[in-house]
């Protein structure tokens, strides 16, 4: 995808904690910048309606909840896969669509294994647009801070301190992250 070319983004996410949403905003505020048309949406457990196969591009994120992504995404995702499974637009050897691609992103405290508790969320997401014949062009694990009963999780782990993650430094590099993307 050439940056200089609009291209038609689709960035959709859960956030439970806001830490998702603060990298779902920034991916956002960075493709306006970039002079892209972006439609953001933040998944609630209605469904969602858009045809996501009308996107050149999907950026999908979560936070991580026990390895996966919230269960707003996981039933969003699981209504999607049913959905195009019944429109055949999901057929074997997942063929690739030309020109489509997505980057799949988590926010994870990791207060136990680090990254690797994030790894079976990014996965998952995936695969819906695997496939869908979308080519997986970034899978990105970025750190957020635990909040409410577990927020003591962010001063430990091996992670070491998480409090006020994703900062700003995190940020810029979700920034430089989606511009890298879009001009490969």
């Amino acid at each position: 995808m050439k940056g200089e070319e609009p291209v038609k983004i689709l960035n959709l996410y859960f956030s439970g904690t806001g830490n998702t949403e603060k990298i779902a905003a920034r991916i956002d505020k960075t493709l306006r910048e970039l002079g892209h048309e972006v439609d953001s949406v933040q998944v609630a457990a209605d469904d969602l309606d858009r045809d996501v196969l009308s996107y050149d591009m999907v950026f999908a994120g979560s936070g991580v909840y026990t390895w996966m992504p919230g269960k707003a995404m996981v039933s969003l995702l699981n209504r999607l896969r049913e959905k195009y499974a019944g429109l055949k637009e999901i057929k074997p050897a997942s063929p690739r669509r030309p020109g489509k691609k997505a980057v799949i992103y988590c926010s994870f405290g990791g207060g136990h294994t680090g990254a690797n508790e994030a790894v079976p969320a990014v996965k998952f997401m995936g695969q819906l647009f695997d496939h869908l014949g979308y080519e997986i062009v970034g899978e990105w694990y970025l750190v957020g801070e635990f909040h409410g009963k577990l927020a003591y999780l962010s001063l430990s782990g091996r992670m070491g301190n998480t409090v006020g993650r994703p900062n700003e430094a995190d940020l810029e590099d979700v920034s430089e992250r989606v511009t890298g993307i879009l001009r490969v």
